[in-house]
């Protein structure tokens, strides 16, 4: 018998389309009366659409699952978002499946892997009680003793002296209060029974002229922007609190203050251009009303989508975010942003994923791609293909905590990238060899989702090992992903933008926001300081950024 007959036949596939159906909302009763009518009448175009969708849904459905050759468990994972993706959860979820489809009746009266898990794990950080450290932003009251002082004889053995100790006692009371208060201030007025002339007494000091302080827009901005609180939300809450608060009022406030700060994002802007890695990515978003629609579309006549991106930029000593909402893609934003980049410095690292959108073909820089999206298309086939996905998982497992090591040695770019090639050189080296091997020896089909992954790594394999190459090359896009969250939360809370102004808005505090919390600064005070000196910042918006605020303060003779 021959021997030479080892490749896969090849077969012609009908591939579905890739085009999700639009989602209706019908029940299954309103399904059956169609039926019924078609058998009495002829059916009313209505009813024909509504069964035209109805059988879109279930063939696309139908054809994602022979696709992907997957279970259930992946419709799943399409409809409700896919659990954790560490190496020991999917090998959890493994186990935990093994030993149901196994003895099912045995299991009911056991702890399953998770629970096993989790019990043999070790506690993450962050799930603890917080210490008095913890709570920056709280107001400091220092307590003195009533009777005694250092120095005074010690009342009890009456031969000692008392000292003062380094660590003070230390007592934590939390206060409930409104999001925004509000101050009512009566003024008595007198008025002369012969001339009439009225006399007002003055508001005490400080009080100011404007209704709405700086710190009522920082707050309304943080709730908005920053924590996915609507404004009509906020409105109610705020009046059953009996502080009424409109969310005509509110957007007027954040408008207004946006507009006094738009120097120092800019400033961001241009200091992001200057950063040595760069990550991009984008998200869909709304915006109901175009401004200059027509514009668009002449502009672009073949895009209708509107999209959120984020661009987190890398420098030496910190990070800055920003969002950009519109029709142009993140590929789009980042070549205008790097039109800001000194001529002087070289090209920047761009990490991204590898759709094409995020590649114009204008954009000049080292492209790295996201080894986790090359990961994670194994992490969504390891129920059928178990083995050899946990062997790739495995190794990549090792390649991250080489990187978690290098981090926490605190290793320059040149060390890190020397560090890697000693201890992940080798492994990636023979994944590469393992991967090459399952397709050119026909050990996986080519069509499967398996050989899909496969050839997915292949295909990327250069920019996905970027960081064995290049000082400072990240593995992953994830930091930029995290960032998008900002825009996700406010769309899924706000559903959409009303105008391009208002996008320009959310883009502009979401930026500030969320830069101020990857450089662990306090966004609240931050914002609110730039309102208090929107002029000085305006002229010199170079010492208004997040690291360096305080210290311009300070210098100015205005601390904080």
């Amino acid at each position: 018998m021959s021997k030479k007959r080892k490749k896969f036949p090849k077969r012609k596939r009908q591939r579905p389309s890739k085009k999700v159906p639009e989602r209706i909302d019908i029940s299954i009763s309103e399904l059956e009366e169609i039926v019924d009518r078609s058998k009495t009448e002829p059916l009313s175009d209505q009813d024909c659409e509504q069964l035209h969708l109805v059988l879109q849904t279930l063939h696309y459905l139908t054809c994602e699952l022979d696709k992907k050759r997957v279970s259930v468990q992946r419709l799943k994972e399409m409809l409700f978002g896919a659990a954790t993706e560490t190496t020991r959860g999917v090998l959890d979820r493994l186990l935990k499946d093994e030993k149901e489809n196994t003895d099912d009746d045995k299991q009911k009266n056991k702890p399953s892997g998770d629970e096993t898990a989790a019990e043999t794990r070790k506690k993450a950080k962050g799930h603890g009680r917080n210490g008095a450290g913890d709570y920056e932003g709280a107001q400091t009251v220092r307590c003195q003793h009533d009777s005694l002082k250092p120095g005074d004889h010690c009342p009890k053995c009456a031969k000692g002296t008392v000292y003062e100790m380094a660590k003070p006692g230390t007592l934590i009371r939390v206060m409930g209060q409104a999001p925004l208060g509000a101050t009512v201030y009566k003024l008595q007025k007198l008025r002369c029974n012969l001339c009439g002339e009225i006399f007002t007494a003055q508001a005490p000091s400080g009080v100011g002229t404007d209704k709405y302080d700086a710190e009522s827009a920082s707050m309304i901005a943080l709730l908005k922007y920053g924590s996915g609180v609507p404004f009509n939300r906020l409105e109610r809450l705020q009046g059953s609190l009996g502080i009424p608060l409109p969310a005509a009022t509110q957007w007027d406030i954040v408008e207004r203050s946006a507009d006094r700060i738009e120097s120092v994002f800019h400033e961001m802007v241009y200091q992001a251009a200057q950063g040595r890695v760069l990550h991009n990515d984008d998200t869909t978003m709304k915006i109901l009303a175009f401004c200059n629609k027509d514009e668009a579309a002449v502009d672009k006549p073949e895009r209708t989508g509107v999209f959120t991106s984020g661009i987190v930029s890398i420098l030496e000593d910190h990070r800055i975010a920003l969002f950009f909402t519109g029709r142009q893609h993140a590929g789009e934003n980042l070549t205008d942003l790097l039109k800001h980049r000194a001529a002087e410095l070289g090209k920047p690292i761009q990490m991204c994923d590898a759709l094409s959108r995020n590649m114009p073909e204008a954009l000049e820089a080292i492209v790295a791609n996201c080894l986790t999206h090359g990961r994670r298309r194994f992490v969504e086939i390891v129920g059928n293909f178990p083995d050899a996905c946990l062997y790739v998982l495995n190794i990549l497992k090792d390649v991250y905590k080489n990187d978690a090591e290098a981090a926490r040695q605190g290793l320059t770019d040149d060390q890190r990238l020397h560090w890697h090639q000693a201890q992940s050189g080798a492994k990636m080296a023979k994944l590469k060899v393992w991967l090459t091997e399952q397709i050119e020896q026909h050990k996986v089909e080519p069509n499967s989702s398996l050989g899909e992954a496969i050839g997915y790594m292949l295909r990327h394999w250069d920019k996905l090992t970027l960081f064995l190459r290049e000082p400072g090359a990240p593995l992953d896009n994830n930091i930029c992903e995290r960032t998008l969250k900002k825009a996700i939360l406010h769309r899924k809370n706000a559903y959409f933008y009303k105008t391009q102004n208002g996008a320009r808005v959310g883009d502009l505090f979401m930026s500030i926001i969320h830069t101020c919390e990857m450089n662990k600064v306090n966004p609240f005070d931050y914002l609110t300081q730039l309102q208090k000196h929107a002029q000085t910042a305006a002229s010199d918006p170079v010492g208004w950024m997040p690291w360096n605020y305080q210290q311009t303060l300070t210098t100015s003779g205005n601390p904080q």
